[in-house]
């Protein structure tokens, strides 16, 4: 029952599909830094970013990813050796982190402060979402997230959900999530603690973290993750498969 637990979900991936304004602000922040890259993101790109997103673990990389694609590296390549492919585009963009951090926040505050209904058409929830956070008591639910937490606040409220600014941890809590969700079970306690995601590398840092025992474990298959990624969580017996948001609730 709802009343019995405490639910700790992801954002991007989990509650909002975020890719595609995601894939547009990092089209924006290249066309900046390389002038030679056509204004309006093509759609087989923004097609192809949606299938390298699962890859991608911070906002910045968004814009090598869109560099990549644009100068023709397979998905699949940038699937299988990110990292790599990362560190070579930013190496030829003659950037640093920092830079690369501080265009991408730009142009994003700038489409926000210009079209916010453009924004937030862009960062859609995922269908039964709204329904299943409007069902869990706000005092039971928290967002864990690597998203600044200014966007989670504007985007939930666009789609009349209101969570107390405590119960979200994004990322000016500069948390990695296993410490976050130590926190959250000392508060939960003695009622149990559902963690949803959609990446398997973090559930997995959490299932390596010994105080993390009791925390129960979702994968977001409707989120950004791979079929390879889907085996890899089903051969942990700790991670519950979801194949949609109203399997989160737990009976």
């Amino acid at each position: 029952m709802l009343c019995d637990h405490y639910y700790a979900l992801d954002f991007d991936g989990v509650i909002c599909d975020s890719a595609i304004e995601t894939g547009i602000s990092g089209w924006k922040a290249a066309v900046s830094l390389w002038p030679d890259l056509p204004a309006q993101m093509p759609e087989h790109i923004l097609s192809m970013f949606r299938q390298v997103r699962p890859a991608m673990e911070t906002g910045y990389e968004a814009i090598l990813i869109c560099r990549a694609l644009y100068n023709g590296t397979p998905v699949e390549q940038l699937l299988e050796f990110f990292a790599d492919t990362m560190q070579q585009m930013l190496s030829e963009s003659d950037c640093d982190i920092t830079q690369l951090k501080t265009v991408f926040a730009a142009i994003r505050d700038h489409w926000i402060s210009d079209d916010f209904d453009g924004w937030l058409a862009n960062n859609p929830l995922y269908p039964g979402i709204k329904e299943l956070l409007l069902s869990i008591p706000q005092q039971q639910l928290f967002i864990v997230t690597t998203k600044q937490e200014r966007f989670v606040s504007a985007i939930l409220s666009a789609n009349g959900i209101t969570l107390d600014d405590r119960h979200i941890f994004g990322l000016e809590k500069q948390l990695r999530k296993p410490l976050i969700l130590q926190q959250l079970q000392a508060f939960c306690q003695p009622k149990p603690l559902i963690f949803v995601e959609d990446r398997v590398n973090t559930l997995y840092e959490v299932i390596e973290d010994g105080t993390l025992n009791t925390v129960q474990l979702g994968l977001a298959v409707w989120g950004y993750n791979t079929p390879k990624d889907r085996q890899m969580a089903q051969q942990h017996c700790r991670v519950r498969i979801l194949a949609k948001p109203e399997d989160i609730i737990l009976s």
